[in-house]
């Protein structure tokens, strides 16, 4: 049985209005992790990742750069259990 973690990521800096949720559905679906990502008012972008450890690290340190037009200054992660999410979309509440 193949283990799977749950990340809670708050993201920090010049990240919204960048195409940063964009592109963080996109390298999700690329590395097969599911969950979602949306904006919080204070200017920062939150996401659950779910799937292999191994697989989640990639997406979390893909977080520390994100987009190119990103100015990423803090990557907050929080590990917590699995939810079972399939897919991964964008919030927007």
């Amino acid at each position: 049985m193949t283990e799977t973690k749950c990340a809670h990521v708050l993201i920090s800096g010049i990240v919204q209005g960048v195409g940063y949720r964009f592109s963080t559905v996109h390298q999700a679906q690329k590395l097969g992790v599911s969950g979602w990502v949306r904006n919080l008012t204070d200017g920062r972008v939150e996401a659950i990742f779910e799937g292999k450890p191994e697989t989640l690290d990639r997406m979390i340190a893909w977080c520390h750069q994100g987009p190119s037009s990103a100015q990423v200054t803090d990557v907050t992660v929080t590990y917590q259990q699995p939810q079972g999410i399939t897919g991964f979309t964008t919030r927007y509440k």
